[in-house]
């Protein structure tokens, strides 16, 4: 990779990973709660010190009109995104390569009780561990937002395949950093309508 502006040294890229069809929850959830899902996820990232913020988008179409996108938010089509999650996370990584930064923070739309005190707190976290690698853990589990420094991106994109996106690259990997943050959110999926709502 090219490398960095030194105003880009320590940027992240919030990717919003919202182009799935959300089978389970009956509709895309990018429209749940009349957008106010991506909107939350869009100003978490933003407010956890995320520019740019880039939504992915595929099951709603490639037209991001009807979503009511805050100002200043970028979006791509990802046109294969039916073939699983690593078109998607493959397509957010092309997306912070083109903007330069040397982060990128990955937050699923169906999390909307994350917020931007969890973000932050993930992103200091890479940024002051040499792998570059952290991401969120709620009770012992596994969450988000994942933050990933660039120099990983190529064999990210390199291994993600079908429903398995960064986890393929990831789960091998002994120097993440997981970042406890129980007591900012429970960092709850969001899979069924009406389950897990507060």
């Amino acid at each position: 990779m090219p490398p960095l502006a030194p105003a880009a040294h320590s940027k992240c890229a919030g990717i919003v990973l919202a182009a799935g069809a959300g089978t389970r929850y009956g509709k895309p959830k990018a429209l749940a709660e009349n957008g106010a899902w991506l909107r939350s996820a869009i100003t978490t990232l933003r407010d956890g010190g995320c520019d740019p913020v880039i939504v992915m988008l595929g099951a709603t179409g490639p037209d991001p009109s009807a979503l009511g996108l805050p100002d200043g938010t970028e979006w791509r089509w990802v046109a294969d995104w039916a073939t699983g999650l690593a078109a998607t996370v493959r397509a957010g990584l092309r997306a912070a390569t083109e903007t330069g930064t040397r982060y990128v923070a990955f937050f699923p739309v169906d999390t909307p009780d994350v917020g931007a005190d969890v973000v932050a707190r993930v992103l200091a976290a890479a940024r002051s561990n040499q792998s570059g690698l952290s991401r969120a853990v709620f009770h012992n589990t596994l969450g988000h937002p994942v933050v990933i420094e660039n120099k990983h991106w190529e064999a990210i994109s390199a291994v993600a395949a079908g429903d398995y996106g960064a986890g393929s690259y990831l789960g091998g990997r002994q120097d993440m950093v997981c970042v406890t943050c129980d007591d900012l959110a429970t960092g709850t999926d969001r899979d069924f309508p009406g389950v897990g709502a507060r």
